[in-house]
Formats: structure tokens, C-alpha cells, sequence
């Protein structure tokens, strides 16, 4: 009889840990999710901004067509790639890097204007885009720190068996290419 109750005990310890390490799991899953709405919502910001300051610009910047159907295009696609989640973290980070590229056309293009330099309306847009890139970057920290340590414990043992049984998947972290880590800049008050 003294064998059943160990028996028990044993099977109790591991009913135990597969709830302790699946409930675990799904926290560190939710902290992911989380995190990704907070970039979700700062990459919203940046993208509603830009149609405007295309708009501000549009009229300065005839010859320019070109420069702001990039933009355009870009911005686009970032929309799309962001609508994927954090799921689709490795692609929205592609999709943003190309945007930075886009507007840091735009920006430099827009030394070339002086009228465009002094308009209070871009100057405005500028700003705030730029507290919008540091938002993003902070964000952007906080959610690949959490990716870090989801990956990490779906990847250690006994963890790495529950996440198996449970469908636990690593994530993607949302990157940025080196070349654009500095924030678009531009000084227009000149």
C-alpha cells in the first residue's frame, strides 16, 4: 500500500509542474503579446503621421513625385506588415526599416526648400515623428527583452518539453537594420 501513495505523490509533483510551468508559459506568452501592442500602437502613431506630413510637403515638392510615392508605398507596406502581429515581427521589422529609409529621402530632400524648412506645420510633423521614433525604440526594447526570455524558457529543459506538448512557439524579435538606428533627422530652421 505504502507504493500507492508514493505512486500518487509522484504523479501529483507532475501534474504540478505541468501546470506550474504551462501557466508560466501562457504569462510569459501574454507579457509577448503585450509588449507587441505597445509597439503596435506607437508604429500607428508613426504611420498616421506621415500621410500628413506628405500632405504638408506635397505642394513645396512638385518635382519630388517620386520621393513621396516612396514614402507612400512604404508606409503602406509597413501598415500591412504590422497587421500580423507579433507573429509577424520579422516582416514588420523589414517593412519599417524601409520606411526610415523613405522618410530619411523626404528629409533630406526637404533642406533643398526653404520655404518648406520654415513652415510651422512641417516643423510640427518633424517633431512629432521623432518623439513617435523614440517611442517606438523604447518599445521596441521592451518587447524584444520579453521575446528574450519567453524564447529562452520555451528553450530550457523541462520547459522545452511542456511548450512542445502545448504548441509554445519561439517569436521573432523586432529589429531594426544598424544603418537605422539613428532617428530621421532633419533641421528645419535654418
Amino acid at each position: 500500500m505504502p507504493w500507492l501513495w508514493i505512486l500518487i505523490g509522484v504523479v501529483a509533483l507532475i501534474v504540478l509542474f505541468l501546470i506550474f510551468t504551462y501557466n508560466g508559459l501562457v504569462r510569459l506568452r501574454n507579457m509577448v503579446d503585450e509588449a507587441w501592442n505597445q509597439i503596435s500602437v506607437q508604429l500607428k502613431r508613426r504611420h498616421d503621421l506621415i500621410p500628413n506630413l506628405v500632405n504638408a510637403v506635397k505642394g513645396y515638392m512638385d518635382f519630388e513625385q517620386e520621393t513621396l510615392t516612396k514614402v507612400i508605398e512604404a508606409r503602406s507596406a509597413a501598415v500591412t506588415a504590422q497587421q500580423g502581429g507579433p507573429a509577424n515581427a520579422a516582416a514588420a521589422g523589414q517593412a519599417e526599416n524601409f520606411l526610415t529609409g523613405a522618410l530619411r529621402q523626404l528629409f533630406a530632400l526637404v533642406e533643398n526648400y526653404p520655404d518648406l524648412k520654415a513652415n510651422q506645420n512641417v516643423m510640427q510633423l518633424q517633431e512629432e515623428l521623432t518623439t513617435t521614433e523614440n517611442q517606438i525604440g523604447f518599445s521596441r526594447q521592451h518587447y524584444n527583452a520579453t521575446v528574450r526570455e519567453m524564447n529562452t524558457s520555451i528553450q530550457t529543459f523541462p520547459n522545452v518539453i511542456v511548450a512542445g506538448l502545448f504548441g509554445f512557439r519561439e517569436r521573432d524579435y523586432f529589429q531594426i537594420a544598424e544603418s537605422d538606428t539613428a532617428v530621421p533627422e532633419v533641421n528645419l530652421r535654418s
